[in-house]
């Protein structure tokens, strides 16, 4: 059976941070998640700010951590991976979310700052989840021509986040990104292509446009290229080189990647059939709490696919999977 394209939101509840192909029935859809993270949590009075930080220091941080967003996006790498690499960089240079947050609050006068301030209110970073200032502030900074802003316009446009769902706008913004040759904006706009968002579906310009940011070196678009590579559409198939572009996705640890390249290996696609492989990256995947991968697992735990079969694991990865939204493992623990 070869990809279906998805719309549905349930199934794309955050556009950049999941494939833009869907995959078959045994390979079902990839999803975005967040993790609950521990950070500093010092309650900093006017005066211990200025003593443990210089405001000129702070606005440093706050630009690199708009980079390191910025650079990570375009590498296609995930939310929640993205999320703790900020978290990791805030704390490596001592200084706390409230302290940010309050030197933002004071100083909306760039677009990294506006952004960064949108980003707070998006995920309810020391405050509470405002998706509507969320999208003003990101469409703000956007008007600054801030890139970074207009990806997160365009997912929010996509889904309907804060703003009423608008796919043409989505659709207008992801051409701008790709004109400025940005990875994440050229594969969301193949994304678009592909599944007739905003536009007519055009599959032969999908294909072009995942090559494009693949080039770049964008991990997701490297695993959507393998998709079209497995299934040979608009090219013609080729396992060999479907093989490739996931392990290269992979060795990005974009956990599509990770997924697709355990999917190789369990069914010998591109290379030698490997079951022990296959369940060690399943396992990699899944702890990247991959909903697609955790549901693999699972099958390969309940009938004993390459490994002793588990029931008990089966039934766990199951579980973990549908909690993700996974409607095959849904599904799978209503039959069991």
């Amino acid at each position: 059976m070869s990809e279906q394209v998805v719309t549905n939101k349930d199934n794309y509840s955050r556009l950049s941070y999941k494939q833009e192909l869907n995959l078959t029935n045994s390979e079902p859809q990839i999803i975005k998640y967040f993790d609950n993270m521990k950070l500093k949590e010092i309650e900093p009075t006017t005066q211990n700010i200025h003593e443990s930080i210089f405001e000129e220091d702070l606005s440093i941080v706050i630009n690199e951590v708009v980079r390191l967003i910025f650079e990570e996006l375009n590498q296609g790498k995930e939310e929640h991976v993205i999320k703790k690499h900020v978290f990791d960089f805030i704390n490596d240079h001592n200084v706390c979310l409230k302290e940010i947050f309050i030197w933002l609050s004071n100083n909306q006068n760039n677009s990294d700052s506006i952004y960064l301030f949108g980003y707070f209110h998006y995920y309810g970073i020391k405050t509470k989840i405002n998706k509507q200032n969320a999208f003003e502030l990101y469409l703000k900074a956007t008007e600054l021509r801030n890139d970074l802003a207009q990806l997160e316009l365009i997912n929010m446009y996509m889904d309907g986040e804060g703003v009423e769902k608008d796919h043409k706008k989505a659709f207008e913004l992801s051409k701008d990104l790709e004109k400025g040759e940005t990875p994440s904006g050229i594969n969301k706009l193949g994304y678009c292509y592909g599944n007739g968002i905003g536009t007519d579906i055009n599959v032969k310009k999908a294909f072009e446009l995942y090559q494009k940011a693949a080039d770049l070196g964008n991990i997701r678009a490297l695993c959507n290229l393998g998709l079209f590579y497995k299934n040979g559409k608009v090219v013609a198939k080729d396992n060999d080189k479907a093989f490739e572009l996931f392990k290269k996705s992979a060795e990005g640890e974009f956990s599509g990647g990770i997924t697709m390249l355990g999917r190789c290996y369990e069914l010998g696609i591109g290379t030698s059939i490997d079951k022990k492989m296959s369940f060690e990256l399943y396992q990699k995947a899944a702890n990247m709490r991959n909903d697609v991968a955790q549901f693999n697992l699972a099958l390969m735990y309940e009938i004993g696919n390459g490994i002793k079969s588990d029931m008990n694991k089966a039934i766990y990865w199951y579980k973990k999977s549908a909690e993700l939204g996974n409607k095959y493992a849904q599904n799978k623990l209503l039959q069991i």
